[in-house]
Formats: structure tokens, sequence, C-alpha cells
């Protein structure tokens, strides 16, 4: 009995069984979403024992890269260690590898990615079947003419079969997240509304994005997604302007067990994994990605084919270099595929490994939220269910009057071609009322105001003329353009929230540099600090001379051992005086070497006194000749205001010309007097005639900030003077008590949080193929390059210089010729003595004539030998006895 006692009190181990996973590593502390729906279902099954109640699944994860050597790897340490399933990751390529080695040794390798390659079993919907959904959509919405962006490489085998499959024109384009901008424009200008989108989720944030920049978010632009993660994206940007976005769902969010198993994923993730924040939100709606959906399934899938082999089946002993295919492998693929189960992504049965048996849920976005129209199996095919929301083109059913006037680049029109009705139209006021009328929900008639004025009241009879008038009439019912709002407007109409801020400011053509000059480089030294320069550099040389001659220190023998002649010199003569003096400012020195103290102090003073002239030329030199200096002759109003050269004025009937006009400041004032005393020639009926006169010259243009910012950028002639002289905004006006001014308001205010009012100046103001390239002043700019006009002087100091010294060179040789002169005749007198006393008398009575030799003879004699560039330091001297002098040679004598 006490036997038995402690037999039967002996704890049993629970078999185990082993499951492998493969998963992309993203940190280390951050899981992925399938890898988290993957544990969780592990340790649902271990909690609740109807499907194996006597045995637990131990699952060991590894992580993968792009590597597909490296996956190999880890699926065989997964094999090694006895694991009876693989769940594959969803990328194709390494999935091909991993299929290969598990079908080699029989394990389940079951996948949840859309890809080509066979799976022993395949969570995800058959792609053929998937294909037909997309198919069928295509057929029912009727795309006669749409494109296609694919991402990766393998989708385009499938799109190709998809577009074969339909009778249209298909514009198949791959793309990448750098491309979208680029082929979305494209799909654009060619007027492709239709579009078929096959990308990763990680790229149709980007994409969204894009299509936003790109203004592709209206009513008549269709977007059909193959991703079933559509209600996992922020599409608020996309609710209120009617675009057709299309996509299909695998996981029903609205089905109350969905909920439920999503809720208890949130759970286990926080609690079970201990970490402080989930990777699923629950703001709004529960939601979940397809990937982690799959993998839920898969898991139960497993599970339900391992029930029903489970006590029979043995433990896989194989290894990757056995090659030994396991026993119960086959029928553990066949029991497993013959699961049908219903999970997380709907009713669930197989077809040789191929999912066949699943529902898709055809949904769109709507203002509000993202609807179900319909759904798609592989029995029935496509049902919609809610026909009205696609073909529903919204609550656009009250047509509006809107005026408007042209003004670049607010209003503009086309012209050369029969454009009729709303489509003459371009600009970027245009692109706002577009967008509002989709926000708000009206339809428009836009057409320019008969007087082509914004309105200005006359101060004489009172009346409004331009589109404050029309509005009074009740003749429109909005006034859209650059339209300031003011306290004048204001009274007699009604405007809605500002959608720009600006103010006036001064338009001015860009001032002349001022000119370069040969001698720029002296610039930096005014003339009279030249003037002071060179009397000081007289000065000091004088004083030097006269200082080294009263000092004995200066003075040497020069020639110490001979005592009978004594003679003393001194360094410092005049030109020595002078050459060390300039050799000092030069920075270079001189051989000479001041002994006294006297000389030495000075010549002190003197380098300091050159260390500080040099330093600071050097410090201002690059300045001088590196910055543009331009010569403006105003800076601000008050210096227009207080000249009488330069002509100003604005635009007739402008909100400019009002707020001059009723101004109480004094500088404004007086600009007002003197442009009222020289009308009409100091106002413009255009915008285009201010800026053609400010382009002739001597003229200035005060014009709203907006607009000035328009045209600088597009004319480098022009540039702006001064700030802003007031702060005020654009908007768009309504009549009196009009029900659409609080309508529109709240949608500006929407475009304006949103960003999509700023995308449109960007588009409108600072496109690249119109703006000009200006040089930059800033600190930052690059210096200027030195031009020959800028130090062209220093070549001239340097050539009149070399002209110079070949001048006195030219004297000095010719000093020295005539003093050799005289000494050559002596010299030829004593030769011709010498040589009558040493010939016989035959020849006594012979005159000697020398051979003259002129001064350019013996200056070309000269040249020569400084030719020759030989290293002999000496040249070659006449001798005392020349040959021409000679009338016989002595004989030599035995």
């Amino acid at each position: 009995m006490l036997i038995s006692v402690n037999v039967g009190s002996l704890a049993i181990p629970t078999p185990v069984i082993r499951v492998g996973a493969l998963f992309p590593k993203l940190s280390e502390e951050q899981l992925s979403y399938p890898e988290v729906a993957f544990q969780y279902a592990v340790h649902r099954l271990n909690l609740d024992k109807s499907l194996l109640p006597d045995a637990d699944l131990v699952h060991h994860i590894q992580y993968l890269s792009a590597d597909s050597f490296q996956a190999v790897q880890k699926v065989c340490q997964l094999i090694h260690v006895g694991v009876q399933g693989i769940f594959s990751p969803s990328n194709s390529v390494l999935a091909t590898h991993i299929n290969s080695i598990c079908d080699d040794l029989d394990i389940p390798d079951i996948g949840i990615g859309r890809s080509t390659q066979n799976f022993s079993i395949n969570i995800h919907p058959s792609q053929e079947h998937v294909n037909r959904a997309f198919v069928d959509v295509i057929r029912y919405l009727n795309w006669t003419r749409f494109g296609i962006l694919y991402e990766k490489d393998h989708g385009i085998i499938t799109l190709n079969q998809l577009s074969r499959s339909v009778q249209a024109e298909v514009h198949i384009r791959q793309v990448s997240p750098t491309s979208y901008l680029s082929v979305l424009n494209e799909f654009k200008n060619k007027e492709i509304h239709n579009v078929l989108i096959d990308t990763d989720s990680a790229g149709i944030s980007i994409l969204l994005k894009n299509i936003l920049q790109q203004q592709m978010n209206e009513y008549k632009y269709h977007y059909l997604f193959t991703s079933f993660d559509l209600e996992t994206f922020d599409l608020e940007d996309f609710k209120y302007n009617f675009v057709n976005i299309t996509a299909f769902r695998l996981v029903d969010m609205g089905d109350v067990a969905v909920k439920e198993i999503l809720k208890e994923i949130e759970s286990f993730d926080r609690k079970i994994l201990k970490r402080n924040s989930s990777i699923y939100n629950f703001k709004k709606s529960v939601s979940i990605e397809t990937e982690a959906a799959l993998m839920f399934d898969s898991v139960y899938v497993f599970a339900i084919g391992l029930q029903s082999i489970y006590p029979l089946i043995h433990l896989p002993n194989s290894t990757c270099d056995d090659e030994v295919p396991w026993n119960g492998g086959l029928s553990l693929i066949n029991y497993i595929n013959a699961v049908e189960w219903k999970g997380l992504t709907g009713p669930i049965q197989f077809k040789e490994g191929q999912r066949v048996q699943f529902k898709l849920d055809l949904i769109k976005l709507k203002q509000h939220s993202i609807v179900k129209v319909g759904e798609w199996t592989p029995q029935n095919n496509l049902n919609i269910t809610e026909p009205s929301l696609f073909f529903d083109a919204g609550s656009m059913n009250v047509t509006l009057v809107v005026i408007t006037i042209l003004e670049t680049p607010y209003v503009m029109m086309r012209y050369g071609k029969n454009y009729t009705g709303n489509e003459r139209f371009y600009g970027f006021c245009v692109d706002i009322l577009e967008t509002i009328s989709h926000e708000v929900g009206f339809d428009y008639i836009l057409d320019l105001v008969p007087d082509r004025k914004y309105g200005a009241k006359d101060p004489e009879t009172g009346q409004w003329n331009g589109m404050v008038a029309q509005l009074m009439k009740y003749k429109a019912d909005l006034a859209v353009g650059s339209m300031t709002i003011t306290y004048a407007r204001e009274s007699v109409i009604d405007f809605t929230k500002p959608f720009m801020n600006l103010g006036i400011s001064i338009l001015f053509k860009v001032p002349s540099s001022e000119p370069t000059r040969l001698f720029s480089f002296m610039n930096p030294l005014a003339i009279e600090i030249w003037i002071y320069v060179l009397a000081a550099y007289l000065i000091v040389s004088l004083t030097i001379y006269m200082v080294a001659k009263l000092s004995p220190m200066e003075w040497r023998r020069i020639h110490p051992c001979d005592l009978d002649n004594l003679t003393i010199s001194n360094q410092f003569t005049l030109s020595d005086s002078f050459w060390f003096t300039i050799g000092t400012l030069m920075q270079q020195g001189s051989d000479i070497h001041p002994r006294a103290v006297s000389t030495r102090i000075i010549t002190s003073i003197w380098g300091f006194f050159s260390l500080i002239i040099v330093a600071s030329y050097t410090a201002n030199l690059a300045a001088f000749l590196t910055v543009e200096r331009m010569m403006n002759p105003i800076e601000n109003a008050e210096d227009l205001a207080s000249q009488t050269e330069i002509s100003y004025g604005t635009l007739e009937s402008g909100s400019t010309m009002t707020f001059f006009r009723d101004s109480m400041i004094e500088t404004y004032k007086k600009m007002w007097r003197i442009m009222d005393n020289k009308k009409p020639l100091a106002f413009t009926t255009t915008y285009e005639d201010g800026i053609r006169r400010v382009n002739q010259g001597n003229y200035a243009f005060l014009m709203e900030s907006t607009m000035l910012d328009y045209i600088v950028q597009r004319d480098c002639n022009l540039t702006q003077i001064g700030g802003l002289l007031d702060t005020k905004g654009y908007g768009i006006a309504t009549p009196k008590g009009s029900p659409w001014r609080d309508k529109i308001s709240l949608a500006i205010l929407e475009l304006q949080e949103k960003g999509d009012i700023q995308m449109l100046y960007d588009k409108w103001w600072k496109n690249t193929d119109e703006t000009c390239t200006r040089k930059s002043n800033n600190k930052h700019s690059k210096a200027n390059a030195l031009g020959l006009e800028s130090i062209g002087g220093v070549f001239v100091v340097l050539i009149a210089g070399i002209l110079v010294g070949f001048i006195v060179a030219f004297f000095e040789f010719l000093t020295n010729f005539r003093h050799q002169a005289k000494s050559v005749r002596i010299n030829h007198e004593l030769c011709r003595n010498h040589q009558n006393a040493n010939v016989e008398d035959a020849h006594a009575d012979k005159d000697y004539v020398p051979l003259p030799r002129s001064f350019w003879v013996e200056m070309l004699e000269e040249l020569r030998f400084a030719l020759w560039c030989t290293n002999n330091r000496q040249r070659p001297e006449l001798s005392a006895c020349c040959e021409e002098c000679r009338i016989y040679e002595t004989p030599k004598l035995s």
C-alpha cells in the first residue's frame, strides 16, 4: 500500500511538442506583429487543453536577416532540436530556401506569405483566387484605362496575369519609395485616374503622402490597394475630399470573436511579455495586421492537424547532415491539409496545400470611416452589397457663382485651346477653391469680374467697385483671389478665415554693383593713409641716415690692420637707409643691421609701425576684393518718402492704395500725398504694369508681400526693400449673412492644419523650373572669385617696376660706359708705346689706329653674355693690349 502511494505520487512529465518559427529581427526590445501573435497562439493552446490535452507546445524562435545562407543555418538548428513543424516568414526569397529543406526532410512548412512558391501548407489565400478577386472588381468598376504600381520583382508575375485578364489600357510601373512621386506625376500628366497599387505596407504611408503632395486626392481618382491592411493606415487626410480608395480585407474587424481575441493578444503582449506599451493600438477601433492574424491561424491549423495523429506520431530525429526524411512527416502534412476551421481570417480549407476557402470583404473609404461595400469568395465571386457607395458623387448638388480676377499665380487663364467653363482657369486660388468645394460639398461656376478690380470705395461718391460691388449686389456667391481682408470691405461683405497671411512691401530693381577699379587693391587703406605712410617712409629713412652719421657706433674701419691708411665708413648711406626702410616695410629685411642703440630704437619703432600697417591692410584686403558691395539708394519706406528722385506707386483701387490713403502714420501720409499729386502716373491698373515700370528703373512699386515673393523668385533683377509695412490676410469673400462663410472657414482651417495650403503654396511659388538662381550674400556663401579687374593694378605696378628697373639699368650702363671709355684710351696708348719699343724700325713708322667700339655694340655684347646662361660668375674682359692694337707679335726667344 505504501509503495502504491509513492508511485501514484510521482509526477509524470507532460509530453512536449516542439515547433519552430522564423521571424525578422527588428530590435532587441521590439517584436514584430506576427511574432507576438505566434507566441500568444502557443500560449493560448497550452492553456486550452481542448485540442492537445496530453501535450504542451514549446516554441523555438530564430531571427533572420536578408541572408539566405543564414536562413538555411537557422532552419537546420530548428530541425536539430526536433521541431515537428516550421512556420516560415512572408519573405518569398527566404521561404524558397526554407521550403526546399523542409520538403527534403518531410517536415511541415507552414507559410503565411503571398508567394508563388509551394509551401507544405500556405495559410495565405491562393494567389490565383486573389487575382480573380481583383479582376472582378476592375471589371465591375469598368476600368478601361488604369495604371499598376508594383514594388517587388516577383509581383510583376501575378500582375501580368491580372492585366491580361482584363480588356483595358494598362500602364505598369515598378516603383520604390524614392520614385513614388515621379510615377504619380507621370500618371497625373497622362490623366490616368485609376491606379492599382501593389506595394509593401511599409511603403503605403509614403505613397499616401505623395498622393497628397501631387494633389491626386480628388473624387476623379480611384485607388485599388492589393494590401489587406488598409484599415491600419491613417487616412484622415483623405476622408473629406471624395477620393475613391478601395481594398480587400481578410480579417473582419466587426466580428465579436475577432475583437475578443485581439484584446487577449494585447493583454498577453503587456502582461506575459512584460512590455510597457503594446504594439497594438485601440484608440478608435481594434485592428490587426493580416500577417499577424495569419500567423495566429497557422498555429491553430497545425494543432488541429496534429490532434488527429498525435498519439501515433513519433518524434523526428532528422538532421540537415543526414538528410533522412521524417517518417511521420507526410502523415502530419496530410492531416493538416484536411483541416477545416474558422479563424481570425475567416473560413479555412486547403487543397494540395493551397488555401481555397476564405472570404474577402471589399471595403471603401467614405467621409467618416471605412465601410464594407461587398465581399468576394471563391465559390460566389464578387457580391456588391452597397453599389451606391461606388458611384455616389457626394453631396455636391449645389452650384455657386464664383467671381475672380486674373492675377499670377493666384488665378490664371489658359489660352490657345478651346477650354470652356472652369477648365479655363488655373492657379493657386483655383486649387484652393477646388479643394474646398470637395470638402464642403458644392459645385461652382467660375468667371471673371467685369471691371477687373478687387474693390475699393470711392471717397467722393461712396460707391464700391470690383468684386466687392458684385457681392454687395448678390450677383455672385463667392469671390476668390488675392483679395485682402480689410475693415472697409468687412463692413459691407463677409470674409472667411484667411488662407494666407501677408503684408505690404516695396518692390525695387536690384541695385547695380559698385564698379571695380583697376587699383582696387589700394582700397583697404584710404588715400590719406597711403600719403601718410609714404611721408613716414621718407622721414624715417632720412632720420636713420642722420642718426647713423651722428652715432659713433655706426662708423667702422675699412682696413683695421692697415695702420698707415686709416679709413672709416658708415653702412647707412643715403641709398642704403632708404633700402633698409623699404625692406622692413615689405617684411623682407636686408643685409644691413644697425649697431647703435639710437638706430635700433628707430628701426624697432618702424618695424612695429610696419607690422600694424601690413596686418590692417591684409585684414581688409579680402573683404574689399571678394565682397560685392551694392549701391542701394533706398533701404526702407522712410528713405523712399524722404527723396524725390525715385518715383513710387501702387495698384489702383486695391487694398494697398486704401492703406496709404487711410493711414495715420506720418511717413505713409507723406507718401500718399506724393502719390496722389502724381495721379494717375503713380498708380497702375495691373501688377504687370507696375513690374514693367520697376524693370525700367527709377521706380518702386508698393505691393503685397506674397505677390512680391512670387515675382522676385522668377526675376533676379528685382528685389524686396525693407520689411513689411503692415500685416493682413487673403480670404474668400461672401455676401453679408452667407451660410457658406462658416463652412468654408472650417474647411480652410482644416486644410491649414493638414498642410495642404502650404503644399499648394510650395507648388506655385517654389517651382524650381520657373525660379531663377540668385547670388547668395549671406555669411555662409562662398566668396567671389577675383578677376583681373580687381587685382589687375598689381600687375600694372609689377610691369611699371620692371620698366623703371630697365630704364635705370640703361642709364647705369651708359654712365659706366663713358667712364670706362677714358680708361680704355689710356690703356691703348700705353699698349702702343710698349709695342713700338719691341718691333723693328721698319715698322715703327706705322701709326696705331685703335678699332672704334660704339655704345650699342658694347650693350649688345653684354646682353649676349647674359643670354649665355652659363655658370661663370665673371664675364670675359678685353685684354689690356688687345689684338687690334698689336702691329706685330713679339717672336719667342729660343
